[in-house]
């Protein structure tokens, strides 16, 4: 208020005028009321007052509401001052009541609800804005392009039915006015229908004062029910605008606490992916290192399978091997048979078994590839083959004790009987020794052949424990060690072929000795005395020979027995190293396979609390979307009640419109009646006038001719 009346004081200083004290008071009452109404009714305010005012308008931000009521201004003042309030962006209240605007202020008005964009509430009561069309025409003008205004009051303006038509054409393209004061004007039927028909398209006047303005009943009937459905439908809209800002209010929230909600969500969310990444990229490592490892076991498995398979060759080749010695071993027993008739049956036993032996050896070395469990039968049945075997050998020794102790003592009878035997004697006792010098050497044969089968039962059945290990790890010493036993082996086995070539061969150059010997006994039957001596010094020292060679071979069998026993015991220390080893890195390898499990149930708990919770917030969006939905059905609800409302509008708008035309009808037949009626009282009164005149004349005449004409003449 003080600002405002400090301007005021500076722009009069300035424009070289004198404050108005009048004024000057209203506005210290103002400042002292801390208002923002600046009320100067009743004040007579001049033209250079008016300007100062109009420039501090131009400039102030304190006042609402102006009141100029009763002031009495002129054209030019008040053209001034509505200049002023152009540009005004605070004023929202006029108050110009009984100033006397004419042609001039309604043409300003127009100017200014054109352009000022804050005003609210205009009041003209008591004015002469309807005397001049033009003018008025150009405030409606501005009416119709106001978009702010609210509320207008032309009360008692003298607004006839040409000033209603404009004013009509203005509210049918205005849409902001709610209330419009028009009473005690001259607007009549014609003017009501004007504005009948312009709120029919204006839907924004809820309140019509049309008081005292001669229009029929009918009329202003139609006209309040006409505001009655723009109050509803104002306050409709108004309700539904107020629920809607409420709702989108509310949508906002929503949408702010979702979005919120959604950005924790998305912030969780990156978090678990950063975890999730975070466990995959540990977890691809820990995958990697697995499969590294489990490469290096298939390629240790790959190994173990091939040395296994090289073991199989080994054992096939020692199968045969084996094979080939039990054929060696069936002739041995089949010339054993041809000396000794009385062990035939038990060699030939001992053939059949060995053979059944060989086949059941065969089989089981075609069923060790396929289960090691039949492996482990296999070698418990090899083991007490081995075992019948050195049971047999056993005995064989047994018999060659015998033998020999046999035959030393037919040696000793022999040359105790020298001199007493006939020569057919000594034949037979010639043919004796050679078939005892045959079967002992049967015998070192016999010797020979199975402490070889020994070393390779040993050998079959470590190539067996060898094989039931079979995915287990191995390196190439291993390897190198099997090719220098299976060389080894083979060695020994051509060494004993060749033993066996050259015993044959002494057993031929043997019995070719007999032969001649018995051709020689046959012949000499003198000199069998001298022979039979030589022939026993040779008997003796090629038995010493053999005998000393068969114990070199049975040494050499026992050391190369050890050496194989400890390449057994060595290769069973490795395995079961290997096998400390396998069952270590298994346990290791299921660790990791139930670290992976873990890591694996956890990425799955992880996507579904993130599946879950997703879910959950789209079912909170659906429901408030639901509920959304249910407030727009029942807004799409008052939209059809809106539209009914504004269907019957239209019926009774077109009903009206025809009782209109009728009344229109009636009312220009009546009005073409009152023509006639006034015609006539215009004659009737052109004629009292006319007598009116006649009686003045003559009365004047009269007067003047009378004597008080002459009294009254000078005076005048």
């Amino acid at each position: 208020m003080e600002e405002f009346r400090q301007t005021y004081l500076r722009l009069c200083k300035e424009g070289g005028v004198e404050p108005q004290e009048s004024v000057v008071v209203q506005l210290q009452e103002s400042r002292a009321a801390q208002g923002s109404r600046l009320d100067l009714s009743g004040q007579s305010l001049s033209a250079d007052t008016c300007s100062v005012l109009a420039k501090a308008f131009q400039i102030d931000t304190v006042f609402t509401e102006v009141s100029l009521s009763d002031c009495m201004l002129s054209e030019e003042g008040l053209k001034v001052i509505l200049t002023g309030l152009f540009g005004n962006t605070t004023v929202k209240v006029v108050d110009l009541k009984g100033n006397n605007l004419r042609s001039t202020g309604a043409e300003v008005l127009g100017k200014l609800l054109a352009r000022n964009k804050t005003l609210r509430r205009l009041i003209l009561e008591w004015n002469a804005l309807g005397v001049w069309d033009e003018a008025f025409s150009l405030f409606c003008e501005g009416l119709a392009s106001n978009s702010t205004l609210t509320h207008l009051d032309l009360r008692n303006n003298q607004i006839n039915h040409r000033g209603a038509c404009e004013l009509a054409l203005g509210l049918k393209r205005n849409s902001t006015l709610e209330l419009l004061d028009l009473r005690w004007n001259n607007i009549g039927l014609l003017g009501g229908r004007s504005l009948l028909e312009a709120l029919q398209k204006n839907k924004s006047i809820v309140q019509l004062e049309m008081a005292g303005n001669n229009i029929p009943s009918d009329t202003l009937k139609a006209l309040e029910q006409i505001t009655g459905h723009n109050s509803d439908r104002q306050s409709t809209l108004r309700d539904s605008h107020s629920r809607t800002q409420v709702l989108s209010k509310e949508i906002q929230i929503l949408k702010e606490e979702k979005g919120r909600q959604f950005l924790s969500l998305m912030e969780t969310i990156e978090r678990q992916r950063e975890d999730m990444g975070h466990s995959n990229r540990s977890s691809s490592i820990q995958i990697v290192q697995l499969q590294e490892a489990l490469n290096e076991r298939k390629s240790a498995v790959n190994s173990l399978t091939a040395k296994l398979q090289m073991a199989e060759a080994a054992l096939a080749l020692s199968e045969q091997k084996n094979h080939n010695m039990g054929e060696l071993l069936t002739r041995v027993k089949a010339e054993r048979e041809e000396l000794r008739e009385r062990q035939s049956r038990e060699r030939k036993k001992e053939q059949e078994d060995t053979v059944l032996r060989e086949g059941k050896l065969l089989r089981e070395t075609q069923n060790l590839t396929e289960t090691n469990s039949q492996l482990r039968n296999k070698v418990e049945e090899m083991e007490r083959r081995c075992k019948f075997q050195q049971q047999q050998i056993f005995e064989l020794k047994q018999e060659l004790t015998n033998s020999t102790a046999e035959l030393k003592l037919r040696l000793a009878q022999a040359e105790g009987n020298t001199h007493t035997v006939v020569p057919a004697h000594t034949h037979t006792h010639t043919s004796s020794l050679t078939d005892r010098q045959r079967e002992c050497h049967f015998l070192h044969l016999s010797q020979e052949r199975f402490p070889v089968s020994h070393p390779l039962t040993d050998r079959l059945e470590i190539e067996k424990r060898r094989s039931k290990q079979a995915l287990e790890d191995m390196d190439n010493l291993r390897q190198k060690e099997v090719e220098h036993v299976n060389r080894h082996l083979e060695d020994s086995e051509r060494a004993l072929q060749e033993r066996i070539f050259k015993l044959e061969g002494q057993r031929i150059q043997v019995e070719e000795e007999l032969s001649k010997a018995k051709a020689a006994c046959v012949t000499e039957r003198a000199q069998a005395e001298e022979e039979l001596g030589r022939v026993r010094a040779q008997v003796r020292l090629e038995e010493q020979e053999h005998v000393s060679s068969l114990e070199e071979k049975l040494r050499s069998v026992r050391s190369s027995l050890q050496e194989v026993q400890l390449h057994c015991s060595q290769q069973k220390q490795t395995i079961c190293e290997l096998q400390a080893k396998n069952s270590q890195q298994s346990i290791e390898m299921d660790g990791l396979r139930r670290r992976i499990e873990e890591l694996q149930q956890e990425l799955l708990g992880k996507d579904q609390e993130k599946v879950a919770e997703v879910s959950r917030v789209r079912v909170e969006l659906q429901e408030q979307i639901g509920h959304l939905q249910a407030e727009r059905t029942a807004q799409g609800g008052l939209k059809e009640k809106i539209s009914a409302l504004e269907r019957e509008i239209k019926v009774l708008s077109s009903n009206h419109r025809e009782a209109l035309l009728d009344k229109e009808s009636e009312m220009l037949s009546l009005l073409e009646k009152l023509r006639l009626k006034e015609a006539e009282i215009q004659r009737m009164r052109e004629d009292e006038a006319h007598r009116a005149s006649y009686l003045q004349s003559a009365i004047l005449s009269y007067v003047q001719g009378s004597p008080l004409g002459h009294y009254s003449s000078p005076k005048k």
